[in-house]
């Protein structure tokens, strides 16, 4: 006989020796709780023992398919060791959930716990599983949220969903700094196309839960967005993500002129104040209208908002004119999801987002962004004179 084969019934052995070993351990323990309920803390009870009932539980130490769990003749008696209906300890669901938030497929999952309790996990079980996360994502998505943020980026992405078909679908994502400096994912929405009227809706359900006071929209050039932005709150500022702008002005330059053409237009976003980077743009516009007139054009029409962060403390104009705080979640967010190729629901993928939400949030509140808080007081000030309000 091999090694290997050797080493593999000696592992299977130790195993059963294992898990016969923790359902011993399990019985005497429910034994003696139900002895302790009877004899020392509810002497006074009629009830008479009724033998046991089998049962199933899914332990870390292997799969347990015959647990003697012991009743009493008028059911007065629970055991504590595991709760009515509970088929696995809680370690295996946590595992579980947390797998499917790092972005295995539910089929990678089960064959993961099939490796370690020796029983199959059906797609459909791991999904009912990860359920349990449902009612904290409606509970999530209700929360209270500071009244004050100095910046809101938008952002979104898109994935594949099945329905009847499989179809790109869009995530909306908002990330909000608030006015003590401490970054946070505010809010999400799944499904549809997107659109203004998406991202209307969905600001409008932050001010509805306490966001009433905003500085600044970060985002990029969807059409009619800035509008939408303005409608909900019109008191806030508008920059146009600089970095998106140059993707977009670069498949409308030759080659042979992009280098030049970024050049003069890097002036633009690193002058010294608002009044040279005006300055500048007039000098890149004199240089190229008669070469390229559309490119002119169309910064020309959105200069205000693409160099909007001048108006801002000179500390935090890197984090505010581009979308690349709220860039680096999105692409968290599309690894996650790549691995399970199509997504079968809306609730599938609001899970794995919810969770990474949870993840993030948690680990930003520890910190406060240094650049934000260092110019606090002349973010409040800027709030008081926006808002005319003195908290």
């Amino acid at each position: 006989m091999s090694n290997s084969i050797t080493n593999n019934v000696l592992s299977n052995h130790i195993g059963e020796l294992v898990n016969e070993f923790v359902k011993e351990k399990l019985e005497l323990i429910m034994r003696e709780e139900m002895k302790n309920f009877f004899e020392i803390e509810n002497p006074d009870l009629n009830s008479s023992k009724n033998g046991y009932y089998q049962r199933s539980l899914d332990t870390r130490y292997g799969h347990i398919p015959d647990l003697s769990v012991p009743r009493d003749r008028e059911g007065y008696f629970t055991t504590h060791v595991f709760d009515p209906y509970q088929r696995r300890e809680k370690w295996l669901g946590e595992t579980i959930i947390n797998m499917y938030q790092h972005g295995f497929s539910t089929r990678e999952v089960g064959k993961f716990v099939e490796r370690i309790i020796g029983k199959e996990y059906s797609a459909g079980t791991i999904s009912n599983i990860t359920n349990v996360v449902l009612d904290d994502i409606e509970d999530w998505k209700k929360r209270p949220l500071s009244k004050r943020y100095s910046v809101l980026y938008l952002d979104g992405t898109y994935f594949k969903l099945r329905r009847q078909d499989v179809d790109n679908e869009v995530i909306y994502l908002i990330i909000g700094i608030n006015d003590e400096g401490i970054k946070e994912v505010l809010d999400f929405h799944v499904g549809g196309q997107e659109s203004a009227l998406g991202w209307k809706e969905l600001l409008s359900k932050l001010r509805n839960r306490g966001v009433e006071e905003v500085l600044l929209g970060v985002f990029d050039g969807l059409s009619s967005l800035d509008i939408a932005f303005k409608e909900v709150y019109p008191k806030a500022d508008v920059q146009r993500c600089v970095v998106h702008k140059m993707r977009n002005t670069k498949s409308q330059v030759r080659s042979k002129d992009q280098s030049q053409v970024f050049e003069a237009l890097k002036k633009v976003y690193n002058a010294n104040d608002k009044a040279d980077a005006v300055e500048q743009f007039n000098t890149f516009k004199d240089e190229w209208k008669t070469i390229y007139p559309k490119v002119i054009k169309s910064w020309e029409e959105e200069l205000d908002d693409l160099i909007r962060f001048y108006d801002y403390p000179t500390v935090i104009q890197r984090q505010i004119y581009t979308t690349n705080t709220i860039e680096r979640a999105i692409k968290d967010i599309k690894k996650r999801l790549k691995p399970m190729n199509s997504l079968p629901s809306e609730s599938a993928v609001e899970k794995i987002i919810y969770l990474l939400s949870v993840e993030y949030n948690e680990k930003w509140v520890q910190r406060k962004i240094s650049e934000f808080s260092s110019v606090q007081t002349e973010l409040k000030s800027m709030f008081e004179e926006r808002y005319k309000l003195v908290n």
